[in-house]
């Protein structure tokens, strides 16, 4: 079985996962991942130096990892901290001359199409909508018989959320209320007049975290990868309060996701109101599926 791994530079992680293929199939072997928090390192829409020696100390560091377990092949990808900001060009650059690595940077469509790709991998659903709220971005994508129908992405997601709107560490009511109202504008200004959707899929850390609070919230075990709106309701409402037990299921469930979880969870919130959404399933795959997929198993197959 061949082995490849593939980096994606997130707004808040940059992840690796390592995946063995051949004869049709795939299997993921590892996940590695490290809170960079990129999107705080954006300053008058550029990504600062800072930014820039935070994902190349990264990389470096998965490349090492890398060659410890004798995996040659790498790819990397990036998607909100380096496509929504005036100095792409020159971090890539910067990137690739620290690392040796070409980073390709997707666009909001591309990385919806591959969000979608990766996501439904395994899964029941066949018509519904799928979010995958990232750090920086929110993309959606209306599927119906298992193809994907359309799509498009919103430039911002919890930690962005995060950044311009909380001046503490757990949002205020008011704070809440100016994430709110931004994601609903967002999302008025892209679609107007959205169909209902009762089944969602859901991909990203933000909704995978809302996914283990509720296991704990709820008693259940942590195989149960699905919540409903009701749920979701009630489990925000619990988180919102301030106090030592909401801050204990936050720090239990999703500790490094302590400071995006409720502007994340207000994005969520918002999507599954517009659309009437009734289900969540939580997909384990995502966007880094999807580009082995496409970009890589695909590029093999025609060479």
């Amino acid at each position: 079985m061949n082995r490849c791994g593939i980096v994606d530079i997130g707004s808040n992680t940059i992840r690796l996962s390592v995946y063995g293929y051949g004869e049709g199939k795939t299997r993921r072997l590892l996940d590695k991942k490290e809170t960079a928090g990129l999107a705080g390192c954006i300053e008058n829409g550029k990504l600062s130096q800072e930014g820039i020696k935070t994902a190349c100390r990264v990389l470096k560091a998965r490349q090492r990892l890398m060659e410890n377990l004798e995996i040659k092949e790498l790819y990397a990808f990036a998607t909100a901290p380096l496509r929504n900001i005036s100095n792409t060009a020159q971090a890539l650059e910067e990137i690739e001359d620290a690392t040796g690595l070409s980073v390709d940077v997707l666009s909001g469509e591309e990385e919806a199409r591959l969000s979608f790709q990766g996501a439904l991998q395994g899964m029941s659903l066949r018509d519904g909508l799928l979010v995958d709220l990232g750090g920086g971005s929110t993309e959606l994508v209306r599927f119906r018989d298992g193809a994907y129908q359309s799509s498009f992405s919103v430039p911002t997601g919890s930690l962005a959320l995060f950044s311009r709107h909380v001046s503490g560490l757990l949002p205020s009511k008011a704070e809440r209320r100016a994430i709110r109202d931004e994601i609903t504008d967002r999302l008025k200004a892209q679609n107007s007049s959205p169909l209902p959707a009762a089944d969602m899929c859901g991909v990203g850390g933000t909704i995978r975290a809302a996914c283990k609070i509720a296991n704990r919230y709820y008693d259940r075990p942590d195989s149960c990868h699905s919540l409903t709106a009701q749920e979701l309701e009630e489990i925000f409402d619990e988180l919102k309060r301030p106090g030592r037990s909401s801050l204990q299921l936050m720090l239990s469930a999703a500790p490094d996701r302590l400071h995006t979880i409720l502007p994340g969870l207000i994005v969520l919130r918002t999507v599954v109101r517009r659309y009437g959404c009734q289900r969540i399933q939580v997909s384990r795959c995502g966007v880094r599926e999807g580009y082995l997929l496409e970009k890589v198993l695909h590029r093999e197959e025609k060479q």
